[in-house]
């Protein structure tokens, strides 16, 4: 895990809740990644190119355009970016679609950290867990 963390590698977080993206925000800049947080899927998209590299931690449910929408759209456009989806929502036809959809992780939560970095880890070396 500390080789990628020594390139700064970007994640970016997208989630409705800003306690949520604070908490992860915190977290990852610890373990020194750059981190870039977006209230909402609309706000992330419209920030910068499609193709950008990193990892991207998704929240489902969002109003307006929901995790599985901006997920849907960034496959339509062709982006490489691997997607680690995160929801409090226990309904398990949820991790499903987003494997089915390409998420290469799934947290419920609340999650811990350590999960959340091994999958983060996986992400970067493009291994599907």
């Amino acid at each position: 895990m500390a080789a990628q963390r020594q390139q700064k590698q970007k994640i970016f977080v997208v989630d409705d809740d800003g306690s949520v993206r604070k908490a992860l925000q915190r977290l990852l800049v610890a373990m020194g990644y750059e981190v870039q947080t977006f209230a909402s899927a609309t706000e992330f998209l419209g920030t910068a190119p499609v193709q950008r590299t990193g990892c991207l931690i998704l929240d489902v449910h969002m109003p307006g355009m929901d995790g599985f929408q901006l997920q849907d759209e960034l496959n339509s456009l062709g982006s490489q970016l691997p997607v680690i989806l995160i929801t409090a929502d226990r309904d398990p036809h949820v991790e499903d679609r987003g494997a089915k959809a390409g998420a290469v992780g799934f947290l419920q939560k609340p999650f811990d950290d350590t999960s959340l970095l091994c999958l983060i880890d996986a992400a970067l070396s493009g291994v599907q867990e």
